[in-house]
Protein backbone atom coordinates (compact mmCIF):
# COMPACT_ATOMS: atom_id res chain seq x y z
CA UNK A 1 0.00 0.00 0.00
CA UNK A 2 1.50 3.49 -0.79
CA UNK A 3 2.46 5.68 2.37
CA UNK A 4 0.80 8.14 0.62
CA UNK A 5 -2.50 6.70 0.24
CA UNK A 6 -1.84 5.56 4.15
CA UNK A 7 -1.16 9.49 5.04
CA UNK A 8 -4.27 10.37 3.04
CA UNK A 9 -6.43 8.24 4.86
CA UNK A 10 -4.97 8.73 8.51
CA UNK A 11 -5.78 12.70 7.68
CA UNK A 12 -8.96 12.34 6.30
CA UNK A 13 -9.91 10.33 9.59
CA UNK A 14 -8.39 12.91 12.00
CA UNK A 15 -10.66 15.70 10.50
CA UNK A 16 -13.39 13.98 10.24
CA UNK A 17 -13.07 13.00 13.99
CA UNK A 18 -12.80 16.79 14.63
CA UNK A 19 -16.38 17.90 12.89
CA UNK A 20 -19.68 16.52 14.64
CA UNK A 21 -22.90 16.46 12.82
CA UNK A 22 -24.20 19.59 13.86
CA UNK A 23 -20.74 21.05 13.00
CA UNK A 24 -21.06 19.84 9.17
CA UNK A 25 -24.92 21.13 8.84
CA UNK A 26 -26.61 17.46 9.22
CA UNK A 27 -28.94 15.57 11.36
CA UNK A 28 -26.84 12.77 13.48
CA UNK A 29 -27.78 9.46 11.88
CA UNK A 30 -29.88 7.14 14.24
CA UNK A 31 -27.95 4.64 16.40
CA UNK A 32 -25.21 3.92 18.80
CA UNK A 33 -22.08 6.59 17.93
CA UNK A 34 -18.76 5.11 18.33
CA UNK A 35 -16.85 7.93 16.66
CA UNK A 36 -15.97 11.64 18.68
CA UNK A 37 -17.16 13.31 14.79
CA UNK A 38 -18.84 12.05 11.56
CA UNK A 39 -19.55 8.61 10.89
CA UNK A 40 -17.91 7.86 7.33
CA UNK A 41 -21.52 7.20 6.33
CA UNK A 42 -22.65 10.36 7.14
CA UNK A 43 -19.34 12.05 5.61
CA UNK A 44 -20.01 10.22 2.39
CA UNK A 45 -23.53 11.45 2.04
CA UNK A 46 -22.09 14.90 2.83
CA UNK A 47 -19.77 14.41 -0.26
CA UNK A 48 -21.68 12.25 -2.52
CA UNK A 49 -19.96 9.48 -2.58
CA UNK A 50 -21.04 5.76 -1.44
CA UNK A 51 -19.83 4.56 1.93
CA UNK A 52 -18.31 1.33 0.36
CA UNK A 53 -15.88 4.15 -1.41
CA UNK A 54 -15.05 6.42 1.41
CA UNK A 55 -13.86 2.99 3.35
CA UNK A 56 -11.98 2.21 0.87
CA UNK A 57 -10.06 5.94 0.50
CA UNK A 58 -9.60 5.81 4.67
CA UNK A 59 -8.32 2.58 4.24
CA UNK A 60 -5.52 3.24 1.84
CA UNK A 61 -7.04 0.66 -0.81
CA UNK A 62 -9.01 3.31 -3.49
CA UNK A 63 -6.10 3.89 -5.89
CA UNK A 64 -7.65 6.43 -8.48
CA UNK A 65 -9.05 9.63 -6.44
CA UNK A 66 -10.62 12.38 -8.77
CA UNK A 67 -10.12 16.25 -8.16
CA UNK A 68 -14.02 16.78 -7.57
CA UNK A 69 -14.28 13.99 -4.82
CA UNK A 70 -11.23 15.76 -3.11
CA UNK A 71 -12.95 18.90 -3.49
CA UNK A 72 -16.43 17.90 -2.51
CA UNK A 73 -14.97 16.10 1.07
CA UNK A 74 -12.85 18.84 1.50
CA UNK A 75 -16.01 20.92 1.31
CA UNK A 76 -17.89 18.45 3.61
CA UNK A 77 -15.13 18.33 6.13
CA UNK A 78 -15.05 22.63 6.21
CA UNK A 79 -11.13 22.09 5.70
CA UNK A 80 -9.29 25.78 5.08
CA UNK A 81 -7.23 26.83 2.14
CA UNK A 82 -4.06 24.78 3.52
CA UNK A 83 -6.08 21.69 4.83
CA UNK A 84 -7.55 21.68 1.26
CA UNK A 85 -4.38 21.53 -0.32
CA UNK A 86 -2.38 19.20 1.85
CA UNK A 87 -5.85 17.01 1.27
CA UNK A 88 -4.23 17.24 -2.67
CA UNK A 89 -0.86 16.99 -1.98
CA UNK A 90 -1.45 13.27 0.15
CA UNK A 91 -3.46 12.19 -2.59
CA UNK A 92 -1.71 13.30 -5.81
CA UNK A 93 1.34 16.18 -5.23
CA UNK A 94 0.41 16.73 -9.18
CA UNK A 95 -3.15 17.89 -8.29
CA UNK A 96 -1.48 20.66 -6.23
CA UNK A 97 0.59 22.58 -9.04
CA UNK A 98 4.61 22.48 -9.64
CA UNK A 99 5.11 23.84 -6.06
CA UNK A 100 4.49 20.13 -4.86
CA UNK A 101 7.14 18.51 -6.98
CA UNK A 102 10.88 18.92 -7.73
CA UNK A 103 12.06 18.10 -4.05
CA UNK A 104 13.30 14.37 -3.57
CA UNK A 105 15.83 12.93 -1.74
CA UNK A 106 18.46 13.19 -5.02
CA UNK A 107 17.70 16.82 -5.22
CA UNK A 108 21.15 19.55 -5.03
CA UNK A 109 21.11 20.91 -2.28
CA UNK A 110 19.32 24.63 -1.87
CA UNK A 111 21.03 27.85 -2.25
CA UNK A 112 19.83 31.04 -0.61
CA UNK A 113 18.10 32.85 -3.08
CA UNK A 114 19.96 36.24 -4.19
CA UNK A 115 16.92 38.40 -3.73
CA UNK A 116 16.13 37.20 -0.08
CA UNK A 117 19.59 37.82 0.58
CA UNK A 118 19.77 41.16 -0.15
CA UNK A 119 16.53 42.03 1.66
CA UNK A 120 18.20 40.67 4.94
CA UNK A 121 21.16 43.25 4.37
CA UNK A 122 18.46 46.16 4.08
CA UNK A 123 16.80 44.66 7.27
CA UNK A 124 19.98 44.08 9.79
CA UNK A 125 18.39 46.12 12.38
CA UNK A 126 16.12 43.56 13.06
CA UNK A 127 17.01 39.87 13.28
CA UNK A 128 16.56 38.05 10.04
CA UNK A 129 16.64 34.16 9.51
CA UNK A 130 16.48 32.97 6.27
CA UNK A 131 15.31 29.11 6.27
CA UNK A 132 15.06 26.08 3.04
CA UNK A 133 13.31 23.58 2.58
CA UNK A 134 13.12 21.29 5.52
CA UNK A 135 13.39 24.29 7.49
CA UNK A 136 17.00 24.47 7.01
CA UNK A 137 18.92 27.31 7.65
CA UNK A 138 20.56 29.03 4.90
CA UNK A 139 21.57 32.58 6.55
CA UNK A 140 20.90 34.34 9.66
CA UNK A 141 22.08 37.96 10.25
CA UNK A 142 24.27 38.81 13.11
CA UNK A 143 21.35 40.16 15.63
CA UNK A 144 19.68 37.03 14.91
CA UNK A 145 22.38 35.44 16.85
CA UNK A 146 22.23 38.08 19.38
CA UNK A 147 18.67 37.26 19.99
CA UNK A 148 18.24 33.71 19.90
CA UNK A 149 21.81 31.83 18.95
CA UNK A 150 24.32 31.57 16.24
CA UNK A 151 22.93 28.65 13.78
CA UNK A 152 25.04 26.78 11.11
CA UNK A 153 24.27 27.18 7.76
CA UNK A 154 22.88 23.82 6.90
CA UNK A 155 21.38 22.90 10.34
CA UNK A 156 17.66 22.05 10.68
CA UNK A 157 16.32 24.71 12.79
CA UNK A 158 13.49 22.07 13.93
CA UNK A 159 16.89 20.42 15.60
CA UNK A 160 17.77 23.22 17.28
CA UNK A 161 14.11 24.26 18.73
CA UNK A 162 13.35 20.87 19.70
CA UNK A 163 16.50 18.85 21.00
CA UNK A 164 18.84 21.84 22.30
CA UNK A 165 17.54 22.94 25.66
CA UNK A 166 18.70 26.34 25.38
CA UNK A 167 14.96 27.17 22.50
CA UNK A 168 12.72 26.30 25.55
CA UNK A 169 14.79 28.01 28.32
CA UNK A 170 14.90 31.88 25.57
CA UNK A 171 11.13 31.26 24.47
CA UNK A 172 8.93 31.70 26.20
CA UNK A 173 5.88 30.97 24.30
CA UNK A 174 8.17 27.54 22.89
CA UNK A 175 5.01 25.59 22.67
CA UNK A 176 2.44 27.81 20.42
CA UNK A 177 5.41 28.44 18.50
CA UNK A 178 6.76 24.95 18.05
CA UNK A 179 3.49 23.34 17.75
CA UNK A 180 2.81 26.23 14.76
CA UNK A 181 6.70 24.63 13.36
CA UNK A 182 5.00 20.62 13.39
CA UNK A 183 2.01 21.69 11.49
CA UNK A 184 4.63 23.25 8.79
CA UNK A 185 6.61 20.33 8.97
CA UNK A 186 3.55 18.20 8.27
CA UNK A 187 2.71 20.22 5.47
CA UNK A 188 6.01 20.10 3.91
CA UNK A 189 6.09 16.53 4.20
CA UNK A 190 2.57 16.19 2.04
CA UNK A 191 4.29 18.29 -0.89
CA UNK A 192 7.50 16.21 -0.85
CA UNK A 193 6.30 12.63 0.52
CA UNK A 194 9.61 11.14 -1.00
CA UNK A 195 12.00 12.92 0.15
CA UNK A 196 14.04 10.62 2.67
CA UNK A 197 15.75 13.38 4.48
CA UNK A 198 12.79 15.45 5.11
CA UNK A 199 10.64 12.20 6.53
CA UNK A 200 14.05 11.16 8.59
CA UNK A 201 14.15 14.22 10.36
CA UNK A 202 10.41 14.17 11.24
CA UNK A 203 10.84 10.75 12.52
CA UNK A 204 13.99 11.70 14.76
CA UNK A 205 12.14 14.27 16.64
CA UNK A 206 9.09 12.50 17.14
CA UNK A 207 11.31 9.93 18.54
CA UNK A 208 12.80 12.08 20.14
CA UNK A 209 10.21 14.64 22.18
CA UNK A 210 7.02 13.84 23.36
CA UNK A 211 5.68 17.05 22.28
CA UNK A 212 6.69 16.15 18.45
CA UNK A 213 5.10 12.71 18.58
CA UNK A 214 2.03 14.05 20.13
CA UNK A 215 1.63 17.44 17.73
CA UNK A 216 2.22 15.37 14.81
CA UNK A 217 -0.01 12.49 15.45
CA UNK A 218 -3.25 15.55 15.72
CA UNK A 219 -2.90 15.51 11.86
CA UNK A 220 -2.37 19.43 12.04
CA UNK A 221 -1.31 21.39 9.01
CA UNK A 222 -0.25 24.99 7.75
CA UNK A 223 1.90 26.66 5.76
CA UNK A 224 4.85 28.80 7.50
CA UNK A 225 2.87 31.91 9.27
CA UNK A 226 3.61 35.09 11.15
CA UNK A 227 3.51 34.27 14.45
CA UNK A 228 4.18 36.12 18.07
CA UNK A 229 7.29 35.26 19.87
CA UNK A 230 8.52 35.99 23.26
CA UNK A 231 11.58 35.71 24.15
CA UNK A 232 14.09 35.63 27.71
CA UNK A 233 17.40 37.04 27.17
CA UNK A 234 20.24 37.31 29.63
CA UNK A 235 21.34 40.10 29.27
CA UNK A 236 18.11 42.79 28.37
CA UNK A 237 15.51 40.85 29.75
CA UNK A 238 12.29 39.86 27.92
CA UNK A 239 12.20 40.66 24.14
CA UNK A 240 8.40 40.88 22.14
CA UNK A 241 8.40 40.24 18.33
CA UNK A 242 5.96 39.49 15.52
CA UNK A 243 7.27 37.09 13.48
CA UNK A 244 6.57 37.93 9.12
CA UNK A 245 7.60 35.78 6.71
CA UNK A 246 8.41 36.69 2.83
CA UNK A 247 9.20 33.76 0.63
CA UNK A 248 10.14 34.38 -3.22
CA UNK A 249 7.62 33.25 -5.64
CA UNK A 250 9.90 31.52 -7.94
CA UNK A 251 10.62 29.16 -4.64
CA UNK A 252 7.97 29.02 -1.96
CA UNK A 253 10.28 26.26 -0.02
CA UNK A 254 12.52 29.26 1.47
CA UNK A 255 11.38 31.68 3.97
CA UNK A 256 12.58 34.70 5.30
CA UNK A 257 11.79 35.33 8.73
CA UNK A 258 11.97 38.44 10.34
CA UNK A 259 11.80 39.22 14.15
CA UNK A 260 9.55 42.51 14.12
CA UNK A 261 9.33 44.74 17.04
CA UNK A 262 6.38 47.51 17.36
CA UNK A 263 8.06 51.19 16.68
CA UNK A 264 8.54 52.90 20.08
CA UNK A 265 7.87 49.77 22.19
CA UNK A 266 10.71 48.51 24.87
CA UNK A 267 11.92 45.83 22.40
CA UNK A 268 12.72 47.90 19.65
CA UNK A 269 14.51 50.34 22.32
CA UNK A 270 16.59 47.40 23.17
CA UNK A 271 17.48 45.81 19.52
CA UNK A 272 20.10 48.57 19.15
CA UNK A 273 21.61 47.69 22.33
CA UNK A 274 21.67 43.71 22.05
CA UNK A 275 23.73 44.61 18.31
CA UNK A 276 26.58 46.64 20.20
CA UNK A 277 26.58 44.23 23.13
CA UNK A 278 26.56 41.17 20.48
CA UNK A 279 29.08 42.89 18.41
CA UNK A 280 31.45 43.78 21.95
CA UNK A 281 31.52 39.83 22.50
CA UNK A 282 32.22 38.65 19.05
CA UNK A 283 35.56 41.16 19.12
CA UNK A 284 36.52 40.01 22.57
CA UNK A 285 36.12 36.41 20.90
CA UNK A 286 38.33 37.21 18.10
CA UNK A 287 41.01 38.48 20.19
Amino acid sequence: MPTDRVALGEFLRSRRDGLTPAQAGIEAFPGARRVPGLRKEELAVLAGVSSDYYSRLEQGRQANISRSVLDALARALRLGTTEHAHLLDLADPDLAGPTARGRGASAPAQRADPGMLRLMTALDHLPVLLLGHRSEVLASNALFGAVLCDLAPGSPFPRFLFLDPLARERILNWSQFASTLVAALRRDAGRHPHDRRLIALIDELRDADDDVARWWDDHGVRDYASVAKSIRHPVVGNLSFDIEIVSPPHDPDQHLVVYTAQPGSPTAGLLPVLAGWHQSAMDTRAR
